[in-house]
């Protein structure tokens, strides 16, 4: 009698471990690296400047200097990039890391498990491994795409850590000729 109790606690706690859910994936905030160099940014001296670019020319159809005040609104799409160090953001997705030798950095890329139900299509962290004073995130690159009856949507990002961000932004209503606007805001890194 006491062998087949134990046996039953055996197989009961069997089931219990077993269905213990699986633990949550740990990803990076992309947008808390980004809240990182919009507070340094607005307590910066910085000259800020950005610059627009209409279609594939490569000449600035505008240049701004933005006041440093404004610089969060100008990086709002970068902010609004999914958190994926949320858990019910992270369960959807999935991560890959490789080391490019060419570029000497580790690829964090995270992509959807189910592409059609996601607008970001594809999170990527660019990071310069350095084991004497740690690791340092180098570029963000995120892209996020919608589709509806107005046409479609297609903004792909670009941010180079303390010295400049890109947005290169695509519409195309049906029946049109896609609509292409890039900027460029530069920070640390006026050489470009």
């Amino acid at each position: 009698m006491k062998r087949k109790a134990r046996g039953v606690l055996f197989i009961l706690f069997l089931a219990l471990t077993a269905c213990q859910s699986t633990p949550s994936k740990k990803y990076i905030s992309i947008p808390s690296l980004i809240q990182e160099q919009v507070a340094d940014v607005d307590s910066s001296l910085y000259a800020i400047t950005k610059y627009v670019f209409q279609g594939t020319d490569t000449l600035p159809s505008d240049t701004i200097y933005i006041p440093r005040e404004a610089f969060k609104k100008a990086a709002a799409e970068f902010l609004s990039i999914l958190d994926l160090s949320v858990p019910s953001n992270a369960k959807r997705f999935t991560e890959q890391n490789r080391y490019d030798p060419l570029l000497e950095r580790v690829i964090l890329t995270y992509t959807p498990i189910k592409p059609n139900e996601e607008d970001w299509q594809k999170q990527e962290v660019m990071v310069r491994p350095d084991p004497a004073t740690g690791d340092k995130v180098t570029t963000i690159l995120a892209s996020k795409v919608q589709h509806n009856r107005d046409g479609l949507l297609q903004v792909e990002l670009l941010w180079l850590f303390d010295r400049s961000f890109q947005v290169t932004q695509t519409t195309q209503a049906p029946g049109k000729e896609p609509l292409i606007i890039t900027y460029k805001v530069i920070w640390n890194d006026h050489s470009s």
